[in-house]
């Protein structure tokens, strides 16, 4: 069955948006499939039930395609695209205009396996930073890299080791956020008991110095830990004020958009989606794990924009300031299968990617992609 066809099925299913909830599937991981296959409603209603302007959104054209288990994206200071497979362990530079793919490198060190492999990328000072699943952990590295077309990356220096690994819930996306130091989203590896321990680096956002020392004004002495209470983060980005929100992945029921302020409890494993419980952090979004399987999101016109692997659509959760100013709109839906990472691209655009050949997709000729998005 085309993706057309279940895009068609998929979209008239979203304008039932607020017509009931089924019961959740298997939130686990990255989204894989529910036993029963049973379809369910989209993101519960907001309580405060204002429907908020609606946004838009253009697929303006491919940038490129046939690229293997896509996974970080970043850009570099010319506009390129370095792109990350997280199981062939390399980094590809991709030219933003042409779609032209040039290799910079293999990452030594990467040990795919389930969700681990060559995950985050970001860029600053002539060095690109990886976040990757090594033999015994996953672990932030850095490496030089002079920026021009042919260059080649550089030996790499460990920034941050001792994140928890497992199969699953590797976390991995990292980001520099406006304050300049280097953010990290972990996971907790499929032990929920590490989400609450302070003394872990799993089920964490980490925010550390660009050589991985704590950060001066992080909120625990001496600690890279910022935020805890977190089941598996793949989504980070700052709004036009430098707030920091994050999307993570729920088990059966929510998956959540947080806005994350430090030292802040988000409640993993001891509550999941919005529990109005004293000490925890309830979402300004939710969502029911079969419409959106979190991982990447980014900040543009607005709103947060945020790539759901299997709900395989594309959301927009607008803001006014540090609250939810509407309902969450899905777009995209079941067009271009799983999609994993958003990155703004100024004016109003956007990058997006599918993620089809991350062994849990349905790929097709072409896949997997870089899709050029104009929002409003």
């Amino acid at each position: 069955m085309s993706r057309a066809f279940v895009g068609a099925v998929g979209a008239a299913a979203v304008l039932g948006l607020l017509a009931g909830c089924a019961s959740g599937g298997d939130g686990d991981g990255e989204g894989a499939a529910s036993p029963s296959g049973a379809p369910s409603v989209s993101v519960s209603a907001p309580e405060s039930g204002t429907r908020g302007s609606p946004g838009s959104v253009r697929v303006a054209g491919t940038l490129t395609g046939d690229l293997e288990s896509p996974w970080g994206v970043a850009a570099l200071p010319d506009g390129d695209l370095l792109v990350a497979s997280r199981d062939e362990r390399t980094i590809t530079r991709v030219d933003a205009e042409t779609g032209r793919k040039t290799a910079v490198g293999e990452v030594p060190g990467v040990v795919p396996g389930g969700e681990g492999g060559l995950l985050g990328l970001a860029v600053r000072d002539g060095h690109v930073y990886a976040y990757f699943t090594a033999e015994s952990d996953n672990r932030i590295v850095r490496m030089p890299y002079g920026g021009g077309a042919s260059d080649r990356l550089g030996a790499p220096e460990v920034v941050l080791s001792g994140i928890p690994k497992g199969n699953v819930h590797n976390g991995g996306r990292i980001a520099f956020g406006p304050d300049g130091m280097l953010y990290a989203g972990t996971g907790e590896r499929g032990e929920t008991g590490l989400a609450q321990d302070v003394e872990s680096l799993g089920g964490k956002i980490l925010r550390m110095t660009p050589e991985g020392k704590p950060a001066p004004g992080n909120p625990f002495p001496g600690s890279v830990v910022y935020s805890y209470g977190h089941r598996n983060v793949q989504g980070l980005a700052w709004d036009a004020d430098g707030r920091l929100w994050a999307a993570e992945f729920g088990q059966n029921t929510w998956d959540e958009l947080n806005l994350v302020e430090a030292g802040k409890n988000y409640g993993w494993p001891k509550v999941e989606g919005t529990a109005n419980v004293s000490g925890f952090v309830d979402p300004v979004a939710q969502w029911r794990t079969e419409e959106a399987s979190p991982s990447g999101i980014a900040y543009a016109e607005g709103a947060i924009w945020m790539a759901g692997l299997r709900g395989e659509r594309l959301w927009r959760i607008p803001l006014s300031g540090a609250e939810r100013s509407g309902d969450p709109e899905a777009f995209l839906v079941a067009e271009y299968g799983r999609l994993r990472t958003v990155l703004a691209a100024g004016d109003g655009r956007l990058w997006l990617t599918t993620s089809e050949t991350d062994t849990r997709g349905t790929p097709e000729p072409g896949d997997d992609k870089i899709l050029r998005l104009e929002v409003g």
